[in-house]
C-alpha cells in the first residue's frame, strides 16, 4: 500500500490526464454494454422489458426456427461480407501500397485518388452506387448494353446471389484506401539499406518483397486484419443505405447489425414493435464474437513476438 501511495503521488498528474477519457469510456461504452447484457435476461415488448426470464432469450434464438434462421443467415452473410473485405480489400491495399512506395512521377496524386472515397459519407456512397447499379437506367447496365453485352446486365441489388457480393465490393471501393495507407506507412518505414543490400546480392524485386518487405509488414498486417474484422462484424450503414433494414432481397444481405437494429430498435413490420430483450441478446453475441477475435489476435501477436 505504501508503494502504491508513493506511485500515485509521483504520477498523479498523469492519472488526472487519463480521467476524462476513462470517464467518457465508462459512461458511453462500458455502462451501455453492461446494461445491454442485463437486458438480455429480460423479456417484454417495447424498449423496457421487465420480466426476468434468465437464459430463455438465448435459448429461443438458437431453437425457435424463425429466430434461429434469421440469426444464422445474418451470421453467414456477415462472415461473407468480412471475407470479401479481408481478402480482396486488403490484398488490393497491399498491392497499391507496394506500387505507391516506389518513386515515380505523380505518386502523390494517385495516393489521393485511392484514399479519396474513404472521406465520403457511407450514406452518400451507398446512394450513389444504388443509382449506378439501377437495373434500368443505371450507368453499369447502360454501358454493358451499349457495348453489346446485354446478357451481362443484371439486377445487381435485386438478385439474392449477387446483392451481398456487390455491396461488399462497393464497400471495398470506398475503404481500400485505409489498408493502403497503413501498408504504405509500413513499407516506407523499412530501412533502405536492407533493400539495397538484397539487390546487391542479386535478389529480384519479387524476392525483395517476399523475403524482406512482407516479413517486416507482419505487425501492420495484423493491425489491418483486426481492424477489418471489427469494422465488418459491426457493418450496418452501407447495407441500410443500399438495401434497407431488412437486408433485401429476401434477407440476402441481412448482417448481424441490421438484424439487431430490426429486432431491438426498429421492430419487425408491420407491427413495428421492438423486442429489446432479444435485441440485447444479439448485441451481446456480437460483442462476444468481436472480443474472441481480438483476444485471439492479441495472443497470436504476443506469441509471434516471443518466437513461440
Amino acid at each position: 500500500m505504501k508503494k502504491l501511495r508513493m506511485n500515485l503521488r509521483a504520477n498523479g498528474i498523469w492519472y488526472l490526464f487519463l480521467l476524462p477519457a476513462l470517464l467518457t469510456y465508462l459512461i458511453f461504452m462500458a455502462a451501455p454494454l453492461i446494461d445491454s447484457m442485463r437486458l438480455s435476461f429480460f423479456t417484454g415488448r417495447g424498449y423496457t422489458p421487465t420480466e426476468f426470464v434468465g437464459f430463455k432469450n438465448y435459448i429461443d434464438l438458437f431453437t425457435v426456427p424463425l429466430w434461429r434462421d434469421r440469426f444464422l443467415g445474418a451470421l453467414k452473410n456477415t462472415i461473407i461480407f468480412f471475407s470479401i473485405h479481408m481478402f480482396i480489400q486488403n490484398s488490393m491495399g497491399l498491392f497499391f501500397a507496394t506500387l505507391l512506395s516506389s518513386d515515380f512521377r505523380g505518386r502523390n496524386f494517385y495516393r489521393t485518388v485511392i484514399f479519396a472515397p474513404a472521406t465520403l459519407s457511407v450514406l452518400v456512397t451507398g446512394f450513389l452506387w444504388t443509382l449506378i447499379l439501377h437495373p434500368y437506367w443505371g450507368a453499369i447496365n447502360h454501358t454493358l448494353k451499349a457495348v453489346g453485352l446485354n446478357s451481362w446486365a443484371k439486377p445487381w441489388l435485386g438478385d439474392k446471389h449477387l446483392a451481398l457480393p456487390v455491396i461488399a465490393l462497393t464497400s471495398v471501393w470506398q475503404w481500400v484506401g485505409m489498408p493502403t495507407v497503413l501498408f504504405l506507412a509500413g513499407l516506407l518505414g523499412i530501412p533502405d539499406e536492407l533493400i539495397e543490400a538484397a539487390r546487391v546480392d542479386g535478389a529480384s524485386s519479387w524476392n525483395v518483397f517476399w523475403r524482406i518487405k512482407f516479413p517486416l509488414l507482419k505487425p501492420v498486417i495484423g493491425v489491418v486484419a483486426i481492424l477489418t474484422f471489427v469494422d465488418n462484424f459491426n457493418a450496418f450503414d452501407v447495407i441500410f443505405a443500399m438495401e434497407g433494414a431488412k437486408g433485401e432481397p429476401g434477407y440476402a444481405t441481412d448482417l448481424l447489425a441490421t438484424f439487431f437494429y430490426r429486432t431491438g430498435i426498429a421492430g419487425e413490420q408491420p407491427a413495428g414493435i421492438p423486442n429489446m430483450g432479444m435485441g440485447a441478446v444479439i448485441a451481446t453475441l456480437i460483442f462476444l464474437i468481436l472480443m474472441a477475435g481480438v483476444l485471439i489476435w492479441l495472443y497470436a501477436a504476443r506469441s509471434d513476438e516471443e518466437g513461440i
